[in-house]
């Protein structure tokens, strides 16, 4: 039985999905299953994937629901999942021909420790091209949120779990809303776990402009309670002071994203959410200047 679930949420990528396949018929080794959860696609993409089945080059598991999110068909193809590790490949992206094998190599020492959530490993544009910064020096081992705020790490990353920990850290749902951000789940994991660093690119990918990363904007607008839940499981979960400030401080961004008094009324460290306002509001203000450069050209994404 295969170890490794490469599961892929999708939605209308009919026209895309082919290039995530034919890597991971590259793939070095082929010790996985290919987990494909159709979240409603309209287009042709069930017909593409049957095509691939029938080619009977990898294992493939293909799962058609009702159009109801990202995070629900991750929750899904999370249930479903049977082998030990589960990593998520979106229906846009794909793998180095090696990142199969160097996921196998790294897991002997991830399986047996019990500290130890699963691995994280680098995207890029192509195979030498990094997204962001190299993992940090000397430093083996580190908790999700530690990378980004302690060690200062940039960009993002490939993350491959162990299927028992993502079982029980499903994404919440909320009625009539249809994206909560992946942080929402990292985070949880993170106060727990830490993850193995592997200083390789082995996640190729680009920000298409029908996808969430360039109109997070206007994805937090249409899904308020999920952006709302995020923003206060951080408030929660803040180790100190200075970390709360600054979590309260997105929180009353997030307010004003939303143009929402409820929310704000509904915070309950009132200290913190009056003296946050004014960080707050530079946080708000922050991405709508950069998306208005990048309209114009000014700046790139």
């Amino acid at each position: 039985m295969e170890k490794l679930t490469i599961f892929t949420p999708t939605y209308n990528r009919g026209y895309i999905i082919r290039n995530c396949y034919e890597s991971l018929c590259r793939q070095s080794n082929k010790d996985f299953l290919w987990l494909i959860v159709d979240d409603g696609s309209t287009d042709n993409t069930e017909d593409i994937i049957n095509s691939f089945i029938n080619e009977d080059k990898i294992k493939i598991i293909y799962h058609k629901q009702k159009n109801s999110g990202k995070h629900v068909a991750h929750n899904k193809g999370v249930l479903m999942c049977e082998t030990e590790m589960f990593v998520c490949v979106d229906s846009d992206d794909y793998l180095s021909d090696d990142a199969v094998q160097i996921i196998h190599e790294t897991w002997a020492n991830v399986e047996n420790d019990k500290s130890l959530a699963g691995i994280i490993a680098l995207r890029g544009e192509n195979t030498q091209q990094v997204i962001g910064t190299r993992m940090p020096r000397n430093i083996e081992r580190s908790s999700i949120l530690d990378l980004y705020e302690k060690y200062k790490f940039k960009g993002d990353t490939i993350l491959t779990f162990k299927t028992a920990i993502l079982k029980i850290h499903l994404f919440p749902v909320f009625e009539g809303e249809k994206f909560v951000t992946e942080a929402v789940v990292y985070d949880q994991i993170s106060r727990k776990y830490d993850m193995k660093l592997v200083d390789k690119i082995l996640y190729l990918c680009e920000y298409l402009d029908d996808g969430y990363s360039k109109n997070i904007l206007s994805v937090h607008k249409k899904n308020p309670k999920g952006y709302m839940f995020y923003l206060t499981q951080k408030v929660e979960n803040a180790k100190n002071f200075r970390d709360k400030y600054k979590a309260v401080a997105y929180y009353v961004a997030g307010c004003l994203g939303m143009k929402s008094i409820f929310y704000y009324r509904n915070c309950d460290y009132k200290f913190l959410k009056i003296i946050s306002i004014p960080k707050g509001i530079l946080i708000y203000v922050k991405p709508i200047i950069k998306s208005t450069l990048v309209k114009y050209k000014l700046v790139k994404f």
